[in-house]
């Protein structure tokens, strides 16, 4: 019997459901125990459920991903720009915001964080605060098990420590160049050959071309191995 799977790569998420659970179904029915009949009935019932909620909503995994590839308002002459340096990068908002979506992605964006908290807090003009601001980047950057702990050779992390009794403007320097230098060197040149930034450069909605190779791969090879237990689904 042909498979409706292979046949139709194509099928929306709901359709693609109902034909596994077809084929599956009829996998597992040969072999089904009468001591196992109330286990899958039950794990049938629950399928049905999901069945019914994707009907409900059956494109509701392709919005969620399109809100998250929301198309950029820069033209590719300003995203191509960001190429040239890195500090042409950061020093547009536009830049700063891709850059950060991506640190995101690689689940770095502390480095960037931080950075941006040193840009703020050298702008202070207020003494009375500066040692709140300095207290806060501190405890949530640098100081050991930090929830936002950035890599800090050991020399700078005392050195920064050792200025937080009476700190200044320039407290969070050598950390900060610290931070860029790892940046530029490291998170940039990956940015630069990154979908995110290539789909940008290119003005296409960053994402939508993986979808699509995604959902044209998509057969029943993916499932051949897989065990007749409905299980995996719930």
């Amino acid at each position: 019997m042909e498979n409706p799977l292979l046949l139709s790569p194509q099928l929306n998420p709901t359709s693609r459901v109902k034909s596994l659970y077809k084929v599956m179904k009829s996998m597992h029915k040969e072999g089904s125990k009468p001591d196992t009949k109330s286990r899958n009935r039950e794990k049938n019932n629950r399928l049905s459920l999901l069945l019914q909620k994707s009907e409900l909503h059956p494109d509701a995994q392709l919005h969620k991903f399109e809100k998250l590839a929301m198309a950029s308002s820069e033209t590719p002459e300003t995203v191509k720009k960001w190429g040239e340096s890195f500090d042409e990068l950061i020093s547009q908002k536009g830049g700063l915001d891709a850059f950060t979506r991506f640190l995101k992605s690689e689940f770095s964006e502390e480095n960037i964080e931080f950075w941006m908290a040193c840009e703020d807090y050298k702008k202070n003009t207020e003494a009375s605060q500066l040692s709140l601001k300095a207290k806060t980047i501190y405890e949530t950057f640098i100081e050991k098990e930090a929830p936002k702990e950035v890599n800090l050779d050991f020399n700078i992390k005392t050195c920064t420590s050792q200025s937080m009794s009476h700190p200044t403007l320039n407290t969070f320097d050598a950390a900060q160049t610290k931070i860029y230098a790892l940046m530029e060197q490291d998170c940039y040149p990956r940015f630069l050959r990154s979908n995110l930034y290539l789909d940008l450069l290119h003005g296409r909605p960053h994402g939508c071309s993986a979808l699509r190779r995604r959902s044209r791969s998509f057969t029943f090879n993916e499932f051949k191995d897989a065990q007749p237990d409905f299980a995996i689904w719930l």
